[in-house]
């Protein structure tokens, strides 16, 4: 099919391009024709999911290397690529019949060609069943999943070099038929194969693919400039002749020996200009171009000064690429200039050799591995190093042009790229293990990784993943990463971000075991105190935490001390003001005291128990001055006594039990705690010893927490010796585990 893209006005000259390789294709007899006869069994009856003949299109692939410039051999790898996903051991069988380098290159573009397969299948499977297309396989990002993919076969060049040919015959099997393109093959084509192809200098499949794939994204604007085209194309043709002509003998009249060339015309090319620049057709400048290459720089810029002299220049679209080079090496001097009926032409200026590398771009640079000694079109072997350096600054620049310059330097990163079961791409690190991959596709997902299959064969979890593969995860429902993932020595990890997790993961352990032994901690304290009802954010907010888990996290770590819970659980007493002074001495020089100690019992008025320790005899006891209440008696050993001392020493004074009257003995209450495992009749048993001992119970408090019970008695007692004993026959009682004062 003859397309407006490949319009010619003169004689352009097409060197050949330098084969694209970045590893040997060693050249063998009849390799060509060996290839074919080798495919041609396998392939022949065989079709593409495009619809096209496999055969057909390999031969159609072949066609386009050798326009292009490709050797023999990279003409017959095009059929074993096909051939290779027919073979039952596509790497052994074309090893033995042609090498191992061919097979290599096969197997390598076959994983890539599945790849990018499985992955437009996927995003147009979800599209009919009109199912919500996931983020990983929208238009846009599977666009960017083969630019990934594309860059990581990129070590291989020929590779890349078999896929734009390969996708450029797509794209003309697709317009030869008329047949409705895949969903993102044309926006792939021309946003990513032919910017690739561009960098690369392969002009010839840049220019087709570009104007082919923005038929089919576009078509009523391809038809329109494709008939503004047609509707003067012979008055055009016969003016770049004849000012063609011009230009080479004027020129040589000079002294200057030019070859002036008519200049192709691509749609897209001028629909990029008309649209970047606000121009209607008329003005879009390049519609008449002619290019003049000539034998030095000097002559470059005396035919600029000549071509200026005899038509009339426009001053604001002049470009001196020779001193101001492009990033891709690009050299031209570009301008437009007017002739005497003011028709625009666009006019480029080079020497042979930046026409050489203006076609062809780095793929003068490929051959170095195949140059050797000799060198090979320029390219020695002492420079196959920049050459390679070269290529390499090519693929970068390609990269920044699609991801921006932040992204710029993943060329030069160790990558791979895997699928998952859904055709997803996913990114690792070279070197990665299913358990990077699974932590990568989500962070729950690598927790539970327990095995892994890939490409449907369960492998070793440290087992070094490649480019191209599909892995599925075999997960646990609940559970964590092994810390054996964490030893280098046993390579289940090659990502620091999957390794930051699982340690993540093991420290949240820790942090969580902490917080649970913290907690368990204060609830005993809580029922030892009878304070369970208490909120406990609100008794971290008054400890000065901003939650409970704050609070238990350090009780865990034992860095914050249980007592100083209790002092907010029990608040100390009331303290008596300075006015109150002679209440202090009237108590210290009593008639009811003896010789200053406060006999306990004498006047009650003056005296009351501690609720917080509740004292009995025979407890060693002191005495302390509130605020209007008198003296608050606590037990010698109270923890709020010691900070009542620590404050208000003074206050303190010596108190004694009295003796009872009338011969009957006052009773005290005082609190035990219990601690059992809960059972049926528990209580009871506990109560049945109590009331055998003839020990009264006047209150009870109780709470099960996870099978144990707390239990807080409150008990009447003449004599507080007598009930270590009977506490001693309530912790002999089965479950029970520990019975105590408080």
């Amino acid at each position: 099919m003859k397309s407006h893209a490949s319009e010619l006005s003169g004689g352009e000259a097409r060197a050949p391009l330098i084969e694209a390789t970045a590893h040997s294709l060693p050249e063998q007899a009849h390799a060509l024709a060996r290839a074919r006869a080798f495919a041609e069994p396998l392939l022949a009856s065989e079709t593409l999911d495009t619809g096209e003949n496999t055969l057909a299109h390999a031969d159609a692939v072949a066609a386009i290397l050798r326009t292009i410039g490709g050797s023999e051999a990279m003409q017959a790898a095009s059929y074993l690529v096909y051939a290779c996903q027919h073979l039952n051991k596509p790497q052994e069988t074309i090893a033995k019949a042609f090498g191992d380098s061919y097979a290599e290159l096969a197997v390598e573009t076959t994983k890539l060609v599945q790849v990018q397969r499985q992955a437009r299948a996927a995003q147009l499977a979800a599209e009919r069943s009109g199912t919500p297309v996931p983020m990983a396989q929208t238009a846009a990002a599977q666009t960017e999943n083969v630019r990934k993919m594309l860059l990581a076969f990129s070590r291989d060049l020929r590779v890349v070099l078999l896929r734009l040919a390969s996708r450029l015959q797509t794209l003309r099997h697709f317009a030869a038929t008329k047949r409705p393109v895949p969903a993102g093959l044309a926006a792939e084509s021309l946003h990513v194969f032919a910017p690739l192809a561009n960098r690369l200098g392969i002009w010839e499949i840049k220019w087709e693919m570009e104007d082919l794939a923005f038929r089919f994204l576009e078509p009523e604007t391809y038809k329109q400039i494709a008939k503004l085209l047609d509707e003067k194309r012979i008055e055009r043709e016969d003016y770049v002749s004849r000012l063609r002509e011009r230009l080479e003998t004027e020129l040589r009249t000079q002294g200057i020996t030019a070859q002036v060339q008519g200049r192709p015309k691509h749609i897209y090319s001028i629909v990029k200009k008309m649209r970047g620049k606000s121009l209607d057709f008329d003005h879009v400048y390049d519609v008449r171009a002619l290019r003049i290459i000539v034998p030095a720089v000097p002559d470059c810029y005396a035919a600029l000064s000549w071509v200026h002299s005899q038509f009339t220049p426009v001053t604001e679209e002049f470009d001196d690429y020779i001193a101001r080079p492009k990033a891709n090496g690009y050299q031209s001097l570009h301008t437009i200039v007017r002739d005497a009926e003011g028709r625009p032409i666009e006019i480029q200026i080079r020497t042979q050799e930046m026409h050489q590398h203006a076609e062809h771009g780095v793929a003068a640079h490929w051959a170095y591995k195949e140059a050797g000694a000799k060198g090979y079109s320029g390219v020695t072997a002492d420079s196959a190093y920049d050459a390679k350096i070269a290529v390499l600054r090519q693929l970068l620049a390609w990269e920044r042009d699609l991801s921006g310059p932040q992204q710029g330097q993943a060329v030069f990163d160790d990558r791979i790229y895997v699928l998952t079961p859904d055709a997803a791409i996913v990114e690792l690190p070279q070197g990665a293990t299913p358990v990077d991959f699974a932590y990568s596709v989500h962070t729950n997902l690598g927790h539970r990784c327990r095995g892994a299959r890939v490409d449907g064969a369960m492998v070793p979890l440290n087992t070094p993943l490649k480019n191209g593969q599909t892995v599925e995860v075999v997960a646990a429902k609940e559970g964590g990463p092994s810390r054996d993932w964490l030893n280098t020595e046993l390579g289940f990890l090659a990502s620091p971000r999957a390794r930051s997790k699982v340690r993540a993961w093991f420290n949240a352990q820790a942090t969580h075991e902490t917080i649970a032994r913290g907690r368990e901690a204060v609830e005993k304290l809580l029922q030892r105190e009878g304070k369970t009802a208490i909120k406990l954010d609100d008794l971290a907010s008054q400890l000065g935490f901003n939650s409970a888990d704050a609070l238990f996290e350090v009780v865990g770590k034992d860095e914050f001390s249980l007592r100083s819970i209790e002092t907010v659980l029990r608040p100390a007493e009331p303290l008596l003001p300075p006015d109150e002074h002679a209440l202090l001495k009237k108590i210290r020089t009593g008639s009811d005291s003896r010789g200053g100690v406060l006999v306990v019992g004498v006047d009650s008025l003056l005296t009351q128990l501690a609720k917080c320790c509740k004292p009995a005899p025979p407890d060693d006891i002191r005495g302390f001055v509130t605020r209007g209440k008198g003296v608050s008696v606590h037990r010698a050993d109270c923890a709020n006594l010691r900070e009542l001392i620590r404050q208000n020493g003074e206050r303190v004074i010596e108190v004694e039990w009295g003796a009872a009257k009338g011969g009957v003995a006052p009773v005290y209450p005082v609190d035990v705690t219990i601690e059992a495992i809960d059972r049926q009749g528990l209580l009871r048993d506990i109560l049945e010893i109590f009331a055998k001992e003839k020990i009264n119970v006047i209150g009870a408090q109780t709470q099960t927490v996870k099978g144990v019970a707390w239990m807080t008695l409150t008990v009447e007692v003449s004599d507080s010796g007598r009930l270590g004993k009977v506490l001693s026959m309530v912790a002999a009682l089965s479950g029970v585990r520990t019975a105590r004062r408080r």
